[in-house]
């Protein structure tokens, strides 16, 4: 079967493969030179000193490890391969980008919404917060009056990677259309694809909500991914020409 798979990949999906396996290859490479990718490509909020425009197209094709994007690429070619045979290339590649970059809105707003609970605004001064909050030896210090910034400063120091939330979206995708197709959690696990898209959404919500210390996943961002392909689908579907 996945021998059969990859044999028949579609270009756009091959070429999506090929560009995320090179960006984790350079990463490995630079960061053995001690220079961090992540934190280049990676995209930071959008207040934050090290947010840059260019991010919003760069960091869903970084990854965080071995396994991350692993499984995000598996899904790329599983989902990807039946979206783009029926869709074509254009609109495939139209659709992927699209809910990468939805992903990545939604998970901006929540950031904002995280801030705003804790300092009252959404764009603090993160370059004030840079010069009084310091790392050194692991050891965070900051002056007692910033107390309560340390979490919005720690929110503006991590990149978002990864092309989770465009992955999700092909699975949402999938789902909509063929939402009685049973695939194999596992390869194990019998599971038709209406089912698994609702059982990660609500998943994704659950965990967005509780937001575990520890917990380095966007949720939201998965949460984004699906709601902005429903909401293209459905757009598409409105022209009865097309099986969208």
């Amino acid at each position: 079967m996945l021998e059969s798979i990859f044999k028949n990949m579609q270009p756009v999906v091959k070429n999506l493969l090929i560009i995320n396996v090179l960006f984790f290859l350079a990463t490995t490479v630079f960061a053995a030179q001690g220079i961090d990718l992540n934190r280049t490509l990676g995209l930071f909020y959008i207040a934050a000193e090290d947010f840059r425009p260019y991010q919003l197209a760069t960091h869903f094709f970084m990854h965080g490890g071995l396994w991350h994007i692993f499984f995000n690429m598996f899904g790329l070619v599983v989902f990807g391969n039946v979206l783009e045979r029926i869709w074509g290339a254009k609109r495939f590649l139209i659709f992927y980008f699209v809910t990468a970059i939805g992903a990545a809105s939604l998970h901006q707003v929540i950031m904002g919404i995280e801030i705003y609970q804790i300092s009252g605004e959404f764009f603090p001064d993160f370059q004030r917060l840079n010069e009084l909050i310091t790392v050194k030896n692991g050891m965070i210090s900051y002056p007692r009056a910033l107390s309560h910034m340390v979490d919005v400063w720690e929110i503006g120091q991590i990149p978002t990677v990864g092309a989770s939330g465009a992955i999700y979206g092909l699975l949402m995708a999938v789902a909509m259309l063929f939402p009685n197709t049973t695939v194999y959690l596992y390869f194990a696990i019998p599971v038709k694809m209406k089912w698994l898209a609702l059982g990660l959404g609500a998943y994704a919500i659950i965990q967005g909500i509780q937001d575990a210390p520890g917990d380095s996943v966007a949720h939201f961002a998965h949460l984004g991914g699906m709601l902005f392909a429903f909401i293209l689908i459905k757009i598409w579907q409105k022209d009865k020409r097309n099986f969208y």
